[in-house]
């Protein structure tokens, strides 16, 4: 990922209704959710997230599919991994200690759930 990128992805996220928009596409996935049930959500007028949405997709962030009359939205969840790791690549100065919180925090919210085992 390039700076410039990345600059383009942040500035689309630091706005509240497009960070709002793209946290609730991510707790959608992989299904995505139709535009008018996004603005439902958000309690935001379908024009507005219109916009909304146009800027995080050209950041890349946020792709669209049409489905009959609906255009469902998606996180783009390798975009943010990206950004993710292009924030982190050099956070730790060769120290991997100091990185250390920040990845176990992300591996204790993003693990996936073990199913228990029925004890018969």
């Amino acid at each position: 990922m390039e700076t410039e990128e990345a600059v383009l992805a942040l500035a689309a996220l630091s706005q509240s209704t497009r960070l709002e928009a793209f946290r609730t596409l991510v707790r959608h996935e992989p299904d995505g959710l139709a535009a008018g049930d996004l603005a439902r959500l958000l309690e935001v007028p379908q024009n507005t997230l219109s916009a909304h949405l146009a800027v995080l997709s050209r950041a890349r962030l946020v792709s669209s599919e049409r489905h009959s009359r609906s255009i469902i939205y998606r996180a783009n969840l390798a975009e943010f991994r990206d950004i993710a790791v292009f924030l982190l690549r050099d956070c730790c100065g060769g120290r991997p200690e100091v990185c250390e919180p920040v990845v176990q925090t992300l591996q204790s919210c993003c693990s996936p759930k073990r199913k228990e085992r029925s004890r018969g």
